[in-house]
């Protein structure tokens, strides 16, 4: 079996670790730290916590009033601008808006010009629920740059993007919940994002009604990009079960575990990865 060499670091209010195999060592650690170097530029350019940043700055705009972006925010917001359109609204960027307005605020993009434009209220917007992911997809893009496309991926534990396997094995062996799940799967070019209220509390917010998220149980997605799953995986904590049948019907690669108090129960048509 390949080695496989771990790295760690900070970022996000979270631990990212990044897992490289079929490498040389020295070799793997220069790939991983550029990964964790941009995983730093993103996050100055994601965080609503950094007064300089983008998001932080839409806050500023008035209704009419439009803000040129940097590239990786408008790739963000437009992934989420997607999101919440196929989910129904289920899923949001601007959910904490809700608990200072009286409905959420309205922004268009402007692709052309790589800007945005404040239609209504305040664009108070929290990434949170998006913006590790899209970070673990731009870091693999440019691991594969680096001609190393054996990866693990994790964010703090609830979002998993996985590449190559390691040598010799059937993919990156990855579990619901925590190390000793029972329920394990061997991932391959695909992404895992998990969702629940067991370590931060009732902080999801439903979007449609500014009422707390439905699901008091956990919710996985599993998608082919760490920011679809992600944003599933939210979606999944505010939406019925014939809701969510309704919005995975029209995404063939995108298949949810709901726990349940009796088993975990899987919805969706993508076919389930190898169990490990």
């Amino acid at each position: 079996m390949a080695d496989i060499h771990q790295f760690n670091h900070r970022a996000m209010a979270t631990h990212f670790q990044v897992r490289i195999a079929n490498e040389e060592g020295s070799y793997a650690a220069q790939a991983a730290q550029a990964a964790l170097d941009l995983l730093d530029t993103l996050e100055s350019h994601l965080s609503r916590f950094r007064v300089n940043s983008d998001i932080s700055k839409l806050a500023q705009l008035a209704p009419g009033d439009t803000m040129r972006l940097s590239e990786p925010a408008f790739a963000c917001l437009e992934i989420a601008k997607k999101m919440e359109q196929i989910t129904r609204g289920a899923f949001s960027a601007t959910p904490a808006a809700l608990q200072a307005q009286v409905s959420l605020p309205k922004w268009d993009l402007l692709r052309e010009e790589l800007s945005i434009r404040c239609e209504s209220g305040k664009l108070q917007f929290d990434l949170g629920a998006i913006g590790k992911g899209f970070a673990l997809d731009r870091m693999a893009e440019l691991l594969h740059e680096w001609d190393c496309p054996s990866f693990l991926l994790v964010a703090g534990g609830s979002s998993i993007l996985a590449g190559d396997p390691p040598r010799e094995t059937p993919g990156w062996s990855c579990g619901l919940g925590d190390d000793n799940a029972p329920q394990r799967f061997f991932l391959t070019h695909t992404s895992l994002s998990g969702s629940g209220l067991a370590v931060k509390g009732q902080h999801i917010l439903d979007p449609r009604t500014g009422g707390p998220a439905l699901r008091q149980n956990r919710a996985w997605a599993l998608a082919d990009a760490g920011a679809e799953s992600d944003a599933l995986s939210t979606a999944c904590m505010v939406l019925s079960e014939p809701e969510l049948e309704g919005v995975l019907a029209q995404e063939s690669s995108w298949l949810v575990f709901l726990e349940t108090e009796e088993k975990i129960l899987t919805v969706g048509n993508r076919i389930a990865p190898p169990s490990a």
